[in-house]
């Protein structure tokens, strides 16, 4: 079955009566400045980054404000200065980090748990998301997100609205459902033969570029990954170049 075909409830229980729906999570945005502001938009040419950009739902900052690391253990050594009063960020366990309370009681099915991390491809510079797995299918309590300081003495910004968590459900004991190795290529001959015909179509598209090939020129990129083409042209169907992530709906009936 497709599993996009599937609906599977994910419940964000609101901890405070009449929250602004502005606090929902949200379906995570493809765009990134720094993808905008690269040469000819190239990173948006990547399909894996691209997907993982909006591989959940993110929540946003109520608020913006500034931090400052003096670079000592204890809380008091991140000063957090805010645009507005907002007690929601916080410096709770030193060492440099800071700390979102996140609003929801979050609940999964049996066996799901909720990846909590850094917006994907979110590129920060002076502070380093800290991400966590949580088993939300029984958990009766809330979590924080937490960003660690990389730098002392310098101010780092986070603004209103930029997206500081990002929330992915992952099936609990995939990972170790695995029995990974390592095998020689050569054992399959048909995806060898694959292998090197993309190997050969990649290198002279190169340097087909490398020597202004008209051809390779015109192409600009090959597509063939993007577009869910085999090297020899065959369509794959359940290939995805788009996530329809469905975004939260309040429910006030519930209970």
């Amino acid at each position: 079955m497709n599993p996009t075909t599937l609906e599977i409830p994910l419940i964000a229980y609101a901890l405070h009566e009449n929250q602004s729906a502005d606090t929902f999570p949200e379906p995570a945005p493809i765009p990134r400045d720094w993808m905008d502001g690269a040469h000819q938009r190239h990173p948006y040419r990547c399909l894996p980054l691209v997907i993982a950009n909006q591989c959940g739902w993110v929540l946003r900052s109520p608020v913006g404000f500034s931090a400052y690391w003096y670079g000592g253990a204890a809380k008091q050594d991140v000063e957090l200065r805010f645009d507005r009063p907002d007690n929601r960020i916080v410096s709770h366990f030193g060492s440099g980090v800071i700390t979102f309370t996140v609003p929801f009681l979050f609940r999964t099915p049996p066996g799901i748990n909720i990846w909590v991390k850094g917006p994907a491809n979110w590129i920060k510079d002076g502070v380093q998301p800290l991400e966590g797995v949580v088993e939300t299918d029984w958990l009766a309590s809330t979590f924080t997100m937490n960003w660690k300081m990389t730098r002392v003495c310098e101010w780092v910004r986070f603004e209103q609205g930029e997206p500081f968590c990002m929330l992915v459900p992952v099936p609990r004991g995939l990972v170790e459902s695995f029995v990974p190795k390592v095998v020689p290529l050569a054992t399959e001959p048909e995806l060898q033969a694959q292998y090197k015909k993309w190997e050969q179509s990649r290198s002279g598209f190169l340097e087909g570029l490398q020597t202004r090939n008209p051809e390779a020129v015109a192409r600009g990129w090959q597509k063939d990954y993007f577009q869910g083409r085999t090297v020899d042209g065959k369509a794959v169907e359940s290939h995805q170049t788009k996530l329809s992530v469905k975004p939260f709906t309040s429910d006030t009936t519930s209970g």
